[in-house]
């Protein structure tokens, strides 16, 4: 049932010895900002800046979930090696249906910052963080930030509706898209947030931070502006996914139209002969030369859509979602600026 995967875990084992409730300082309403980070532990990815740092400096221990949040944070930090950043979601398990270890769990109770999405698929947060060690950690929200500008989830014409769950006998309230990272106007928003609150942990380093988060902001505002002008010189104003669909904050930005077999949470893989025929038909009236996937698709969707169609010679394209980058993916250098350029690519080459 959409994005809601994961229970929520008996925690209570998890944090021995700490049986008191700490207050936590939740951001979600602030002005954003962003980071990335390099090096890896057993279960985790753990990153540290290059440059110079006092031997009797305690670094900040910074905790993020996924990849994007975690090269923002590097992005910030910068040269200053003032922080160790952690990524839980480093082993290519997406976010849906990711599950904390109990050395997760510990992770996230130290820590002095705690980065998360915050939509259904981090139902476990709440749990975890009322177990927290540290009651002076800082705590980031992506979709407290986005506020009344987060969207619901979307169903358009043509895409295969979610198989209800057993036993369900109420209707459930519009899922909201967590997917938000994927808007590089809501990363801007998300970098500030985070780079004020680094300041306010490491007052030493807070010009550094606000430098820095200003001269990154100036890059993804500039390749704003170029996925702007792709889609207005595009030859297509459409895209067409055959898989999952998460990147409806990226095509809103831009005023693209979209139709694909799924929702960006869904659950399903087994695609039905309408939602098929639908597609196909959709390439062959608007004369589409490709069929678009994410990262994690083994084309498979997007080769029967093809074999359905008319001229049956549409090219397959991937964009990247940034929901499986590994521990590997960023230790090949892989940055959250750097995909996003490779997703402008590939939508020039679908929309032209």
């Amino acid at each position: 049932m959409g994005c809601f995967w994961l229970y929520y875990l008996h925690l209570d084992l998890l944090v021995v010895g700490h049986q008191s409730k700490h207050s936590l300082h939740n951001r979600g309403d602030s002005p954003s900002s962003t980071a990335t980070a390099q090096s890896t532990t057993a279960q985790s990815t753990s990153a540290q800046s290059a440059g110079a740092q006092p031997a009797n400096s305690k670094k900040l221990s910074v905790v993020t979930t996924i990849f994007p949040e975690y090269d923002w944070v590097k992005q910030i930090i910068g040269d200053t090696n003032s922080a160790d950043i952690t990524m839980l979601l480093d082993n290519g398990v997406d976010l849906h249906s990711y599950q904390p270890t109990a050395e997760d769990i510990m992770k996230i109770s130290n820590c002095d910052l705690f980065i998360y999405v915050g939509g259904e698929s981090d139902a476990w947060v709440k749990k975890a963080l009322s177990e927290a060690t540290n009651k002076n950690m800082k705590v980031i929200n992506l979709m407290e930030i986005m506020g009344d500008s987060a969207k619901e989830e979307e169903v358009v014409e043509g895409m295969q509706p979610e198989k209800e769950e057993e036993g369900k006998k109420e209707e459930e309230e519009p899922e909201q898209d967590e997917h938000v990272w994927l808007s590089l106007k809501n990363a801007q928003k998300f970098c500030k947030v985070i780079a004020d609150d680094l300041a306010e942990l490491d007052p030493a380093n807070a010009q550094k931070y606000q430098e820095n988060v200003t001269s990154y902001c100036n890059q993804l505002a500039s390749l704003d502006t170029e996925y702007a002008n792709t889609v207005k010189s595009g030859k297509k104003n459409t895209i067409l996914f055959a898989d999952r669909f998460p990147f409806r904050y990226l095509v809103d930005d831009y005023g693209l139209k979209y139709y694909a077999a799924f929702v960006g949470c869904s659950a399903e893989t087994e695609v039905s002969f309408d939602t098929i025929a639908f597609l196909a038909k959709k390439v062959n009236e608007l004369g589409l030369s490709s069929i678009l996937q994410i990262e994690s698709g083994n084309g498979r969707i997007a080769d029967t859509v093809k074999k359905t169609t008319s001229a049956k010679n549409q090219k397959t394209l991937t964009m990247d979602s940034m929901q499986s980058t590994t521990t590997k993916d960023v230790n090949d250098g892989a940055t959250y600026l750097s995909i996003m350029k490779k997703n402008l690519e590939v939508l020039k080459e679908a929309l032209n």
